[in-house]
């Protein structure tokens, strides 16, 4: 008797924790992705699980939400986190990965398995046989995208808030430079994080209030590559091309990511007035960095002005740009209207959808998706209900955001305590609200794992 089947549209970081999840409840995984026989404007290399934007995973602290669903994630056998650890390098309080190491121990994981067999093909329309997972992330093929439109005209007809527009949309995400570390003037740059949280883990480029300005100059005067005429620029706000910011007032950046709090320039003991965080994206063989990538430095300026603009920066005079930054189209299906709080599609029992296609923005958000959509898939299977994580966890949260969010003033969110139902009680603080949250989510979210095999 044949085993049971599911089939996997996308090979990032939610197709391959579905896979993971379903091939580890006993079926077997047909995992398709279109790298390398179609390419896409983002991606590098042909590695499933590739990291484009950044090497973050975010804040692993129980109190931040990032690190409190990491916990959720592991507690049901991540394989994101799993190779994450493996393959870490310093970051603070944040886990960040060696990009390629992380995506090639993925690969390796995924294509190593005896229930997984990825299929290096494009899949143009939806197959019939089920239960499948579309995960096919924010540059979802232009054929396959069409296919998918008109299943959602077709399951959306007449129910309200369901006009054209609102069926199938986009913003634009943009990513970081990167800079060859033997570029960067360690006489300048100083080591240290923001409050010294973490130790060392960051390069810092301190800014004078006039190496500031001349630098937003630079920035603003930047000529951009133009966006299709078709479409207007739809940015995730918590992903904003770094000119975007400038653009919004003269102290925009110095309050982004270009803050200064926490940090004193050792060549003068005093606090910059303006800095540039760098972060080590990898490990070269003997064991340092090779490479930086500048945080919170997303944009879409041409090359030559995007170096203009670099090399005014204190300690980037000599800048190498190893990649320079770019952007891209993300697109993300109108979920409150289409999908259950399982992730399945109102439309059409059996499928299920996952990671940033969903409206959930991050690589921790996307993967976390994917998790449930596997763990879904299985038990369709299998004939067990479907489930969803409590809705105080952030998983869950995360899940009722995007399933019952109001179609009309939809947009993609990361994982954070304002998803989460209010507490009963009065915090003091910030703080211990925080910590109130975190102690009541990870409780909730332990109880319902125990009934979840």
């Amino acid at each position: 008797m044949a085993e049971p089947e599911i089939t996997i549209i996308g090979g990032g970081l939610a197709g391959c924790e579905a896979a993971w999840q379903a091939a580890g409840r006993g079926c077997s995984v047909r995992l398709f992705e279109m790298r390398p026989v179609r390419r896409t404007p983002a991606h590098q290399t042909d590695h499933l699980a590739e990291l484009v934007c950044s090497n973050s995973l975010k804040s692993e602290s129980l109190e931040d939400a990032s690190g409190l669903l990491k916990a959720e994630m592991r507690a049901l056998g991540s394989l994101t986190l799993e190779w994450a650890e493996v393959h870490r390098v310093p970051a603070g309080s944040a886990l960040a990965v060696d990009r390629e190491r992380f995506a090639s121990a993925v690969t390796a994981a995924i294509t190593g398995h005896p229930r997984i067999q990825v299929v290096r093909q494009e899949v143009p329309e939806l197959p019939a046989q089920r239960p499948v997972i579309l995960a096919t992330g924010p540059l979802t093929s232009d054929r396959l995208s069409v296919d998918l439109q008109q299943r959602f005209t077709s399951a959306l007809e007449g129910r309200s808030g369901a006009s054209p527009s609102t069926r199938w949309l986009y913003f634009y995400d943009a990513i970081s430079p990167i800079v060859s570390a033997d570029s960067i003037d360690q006489g300048i740059a100083f080591v240290a994080s923001r409050y010294g949280k973490g130790g060392g883990d960051y390069l810092n480029c301190p800014l004078t209030r006039d190496e500031y300005l001349a630098f937003r100059e630079a920035l603003l005067k930047g000529e951009r590559y133009p966006l299709h005429e078709f479409e207007a620029p739809k940015y995730f706000e918590g992903c904003l091309p770094v000119e975007e910011m400038a653009e919004r007032g003269e102290d925009t950046l110095r309050f982004g990511p270009m803050r200064p709090v926490g940090l004193r320039d050792p060549r003068t003991g005093k606090r910059p007035y303006a800095v540039v965080q760098l972060r080590q994206e990898n490990r070269g063989p003997d064991g340092r960095p090779t490479m930086y990538n500048l945080v919170g430095f997303q944009t879409r300026l041409r090359r030559g002005d995007q170096l203009t603009a670099l090399r005014l920066i204190p300690g980037l005079q000599q800048a190498e740009v190893l990649r320079y930054g770019s952007v891209h189209r993300n697109t993300f299906i109108m979920a409150p209207l289409l999908l259950r709080e399982t992730l399945e599609f109102r439309g059409n029992a059996g499928v299920f959808f996952a990671g940033q296609l969903t409206g959930v923005e991050g690589y921790l958000e996307s993967a976390a998706t994917g998790l449930l959509a596997g763990l879904n898939a299985a038990r369709l299977i299998r004939g067990a209900h479907l489930v969803s994580p409590p809705p105080t966890s952030v998983l869950g949260a995360l899940l009722r955001y995007v399933t019952q969010s109001v179609p009309e003033t939809f947009q993609p969110i990361n994982a954070n305590f304002g998803i989460l139902p209010r507490l009963p009680q009065i915090a003091r603080d910030r703080r211990e609200r925080n910590r109130l949250l975190a102690e009541r989510a990870l409780a909730d979210f332990q109880a319902w794992r125990q009934d979840v095999p």
